[in-house]
């Protein structure tokens, strides 16, 4: 079942078309990762999932029903625009935005001093916004997103500001709730915290769909079929002109050994291509399979080098 699905949604702002005709389906309890350079239209999306706005066409479903008002209190949602009141107390502010989404007073003092307490910011509770830092405030603000145990959480940017402490911090609270069930939709840049975090991935770029599915598949689909070798040296060509699969395509210094990087037809098996290493005479320290990153495969697409 996906928690969220869109249906070729067509977003226009004037003679600009900010959507054209989109659509991604969220798989429940999954992290699905939202990528695009800025621009792309990925705030938009996340603002016609949230009821913020309404596509021109084209339908959102939520657990495969279209989307109605009251869905928006199954719903978190942290943009990348921070929206706390400054001259406000934390927890007045914190209990302020709790009674927002539903929970009772008695639920909400309950959720915030768990949250609290486990953020290590009890000591917050009477502070005024304004004198918090950055990151700080951006803790308080993730906690209001979650304190109301969403069905489904969309972050945008959420380790922006973040020191690395609380990168893991943010990231494994991330985790915690998808083991939970959580759905969870990640706008984000940082292509590490996609490889290390995401199950699938939408690319959007100049509005358009550009490529959607699970992160490990569209890494190998857009991968050159390539694999390194580290070497030590001893004599033996490691050109192998006369080999069936492996044509080499570098080979240099790597600390005190020797890396060489072969290009092999799509699909040979492992077993062919460490025989012909085999019969070389190479002294083989290591054989790898070369898969892109995100960030290769983020580039690559969006200069439509992947087309």
């Amino acid at each position: 079942m996906n928690t969220i699905a869109c249906r070729d949604i067509v977003k226009v702002f004037g003679t600009y078309t900010a959507l054209n005709h989109v659509s991604i389906e969220v798989p429940k309890g999954t992290i699905f990762g939202l990528l695009g350079p800025n621009g792309a239209g990925k705030t938009t999306l996340i603002r016609i999932i949230n009821q913020i706005t309404v596509p021109n066409s084209g339908i959102v479903l939520f657990n495969d029903n279209p989307v109605v008002p009251d869905d928006v209190y199954r719903i978190g949602y942290l943009p990348e625009e921070r929206g706390l009141y400054k001259k406000m107390k934390v927890g007045e502010q914190a209990m302020y935005l709790a009674r927002l989404k539903g929970l009772s007073r008695q639920q909400a003092m309950t959720e915030l001093k768990k949250w609290f307490v486990k953020f290590g910011i009890e000591s917050w509770w009477n502070k005024k916004v304004e004198e918090l830092s950055k990151g700080m405030a951006q803790k308080v603000q993730f906690i209001t997103t979650v304190l109301h145990r969403p069905e489904l959480l969309i972050l945008d940017e959420p380790f922006s500001g973040f020191d690395p402490v609380n990168v893991q911090l943010i990231r494994n609270e991330i985790l915690r709730m998808k083991d939970e069930g959580t759905t969870i939709i990640l706008s984000t840049h940082n292509m590490a915290s996609v490889e290390e975090l995401c199950d699938n991935i939408a690319l959007i770029n100049k509005s358009n769909l550009v490529v959607t599915g699970g992160v490990e598949q569209i890494r190998r689909d857009h991968g050159k079929s390539q694999v390194e070798v580290l070497y030590r040296p001893s004599g033996a060509s490691v050109e192998m002109s006369d080999r069936q699969v492996l044509k080499l395509v570098s080979d240099g210094a790597h600390k005190d050994i020797r890396r060489a990087v072969y290009d092999v037809p799509k699909g040979t098996p492992s077993a062919q291509i460490l025989s012909e290493l085999a019969g070389s005479g190479i002294d083989v320290v290591s054989y790898r399979e070369l898969i892109p990153s995100m960030n290769d495969i983020f580039i690559q697409l969006v200069k439509g080098e992947g087309k």
